[in-house]
């Protein structure tokens, strides 16, 4: 009886502690208007369900043919359409600055707008990670064919995330696009803004600490290894300290550029076209086309 009297005291204290406002001033999230947060579980299986129809055959579903492949894919879109817009809702109640009718209003027009403009990009995004599987099947000999990408090379995972996610940041969707991302990221080690903006034919070998910024520009044909950091050099402040946001600071990358496992490419800066960029390289000033660096600038 003491030490449950002893253990309750001990509850009690620590509840008033992590209770008191000034303990959970920065790390508290007050639903606005009752609207829960985005479910990460939700997400997950809506990102399942398009890696499904966009790979059909490959995952969740094997007995894919021509002839029931219409009904597969709109009965597989009909449930993502819901659940997405839903999610879409909630991400903007998340930060939404209107009043409560407004909100209610507002937020479920503009998710269901948006959850029918992603639909329409989806050939786009199965053409693009298309030819990511080719250039991952092209440029590793131990390929064996480009179905093996498909299945088990986590470049075409994470891609197939970042590339859901870009075109739902490019629609202004919040705070969905990140957790999309950071799915992809805890499962691959692969770290990709969905604010960056990646061409055609993109492969990243092996993968595992790779990092693209959000104000990445990555033309078509490139190709990275492991512990690639595309990074900003630095992040200016404004007049109270806080970070200057949306400014472009990450590296731009121009077509048919190849970088080695551990370089580290930081800043505004431009690699030229065609030019290969050697390990552990520490890059801050702009490359012209064509070189080939095996040394720090």
């Amino acid at each position: 009886m003491t030490i449950y009297l002893k253990a309750n005291s001990i509850i009690n204290d620590v509840v008033e502690r992590l209770c008191a406002p000034d303990s959970y001033q920065g790390v508290y999230h007050q639903p606005s208007f009752g609207s829960p947060m985005p479910s990460v579980e939700l997400l997950s299986e809506i990102v399942e369900r398009l890696r499904s129809v966009l790979f059909p055959g490959f995952f969740k579903e094997p007995f894919i043919t021509p002839q029931n492949m219409a009904y597969f894919v709109g009965s597989k879109l009909e449930k993502v359409r819901r659940e997405l817009t839903r999610q879409i809702e909630r991400g903007f109640c998340f930060a939404c600055e209107h009043e409560e009718q407004a909100c209610s209003t507002q937020c479920t027009d503009r998710a269901e707008h948006i959850a029918n403009e992603f639909l329409r990009t989806l050939p786009h995004i199965r053409h693009m990670l298309a030819t990511d599987v080719q250039a991952a099947y092209a440029g590793d000999p131990a390929a064996k064919n480009p179905g093996e990408t498909i299945f088990c090379y986590p470049s075409i995972s994470a891609m197939t995330n970042y590339r859901i996610a870009h075109e739902l940041y490019l629609l202004g969707v919040p705070l969905i696009p990140r957790i999309i991302g950071e799915m992809a990221h805890s499962a691959t080690g692969i770290d990709i803004h969905p604010g960056a903006t990646i061409g055609e034919s993109f492969f990243i070998d092996h993968g595992t600490g790779t990092v693209i910024g959000e104000t990445c520009i990555i033309g078509r044909n490139v190709r990275l290894y492991q512990g690639v950091t595309l990074g900003a050099k630095s992040f200016p402040k404004e007049a109270n300290g806080q970070l200057v946001k949306g400014i472009a600071r990450h590296p731009i990358v121009e077509d048919n550029v190849t970088i080695y496992s551990g370089a580290t490419i930081l800043g505004r800066i431009t690699i030229g076209a065609g030019a290969i960029i050697g390990g552990n390289v520490w890059v801050v000033e702009d490359v012209p086309p064509g070189i080939k660096m095996y040394r720090d600038v």
